[in-house]
């Protein structure tokens, strides 16, 4: 996978997900994510998900997947948030792209699941947050996201306290966006492909109810 921008697709992806997401809360997390996972083709998208929890974000991932002809993995603690989790997405988009996955522990994450390019925690949950450090990135690395970064179940969270030693983050940003994202983009291990030789570039999101514009660099 290169890693190169299509703003075509983020538009995609962006409009699609705004046209599925009308009715949910946290549909500005949604929009955002689905189109800056879309825009950097990503190709594995992996997000944690508890019962009771907002499905929004979850359809702006799988409208991801189906604009890169990528794959989304759901993972969830138990099969009641398993059905719930399927019931909830059948209504909402119409994705052939998504796989749930039950796994007990965040130890599951790193035997089940490898070659993740973009992958989506709930802050507010210290075992999804632990998750980040034990996933299986990809050859050209990934990014990570931390949604409900306000409410972090880790006080005085750091990227380097969560991820693994050694693991290079190339850059990081907070947003205003929802109750705050926290995204990294972590290098290719190993020295091989390096994301600092990718230009940086300059990302727009509106948030549609507010009409406040957040830029920030990628």
């Amino acid at each position: 996978m290169k890693l190169v921008w299509s703003p075509e697709t983020a538009s995609d992806a962006y409009i699609h997900t705004v046209r599925s997401c009308k009715s949910y809360r946290e549909s500005s997390v949604a929009e955002f994510l689905s189109a800056t996972a879309a825009g950097w083709n990503t190709r594995l998208i992996v997000e944690t998900w508890s019962r009771g929890d907002p499905i929004a974000t979850s359809v702006g991932l799988a409208v991801a997947a189906i604009h890169t002809c990528g794959r989304h993995v759901c993972i969830v603690p138990d099969e009641e948030s398993r059905s719930e989790y399927e019931a909830v997405m059948k209504g909402a988009v119409n994705s052939e792209s998504t796989e749930v996955m039950v796994l007990d522990s965040a130890e599951d994450v790193v035997e089940r699941i490898t070659g993740v390019d973009f992958m989506v925690v709930d802050s507010k949950r210290r075992e999804f947050v632990k998750a980040l450090g034990l996933a299986k990135t990809s050859k050209m690395g990934a990014v990570l996201v931390c949604k409900n970064a306000t409410q972090k179940s880790i006080p005085g969270f750091k990227w380097h306290g969560v991820l693994r030693r050694g693991t290079r983050v190339v850059r990081s940003v907070f947003l205003p966006v929802g109750r705050g994202l926290e995204i990294a983009h972590v290098g290719a291990s190993g020295g091989g492909n390096d994301l600092k030789k990718i230009p940086s570039r300059w990302i727009k999101h509106i948030d549609p109810r507010s009409g406040e514009e957040h830029l920030f660099k990628r």
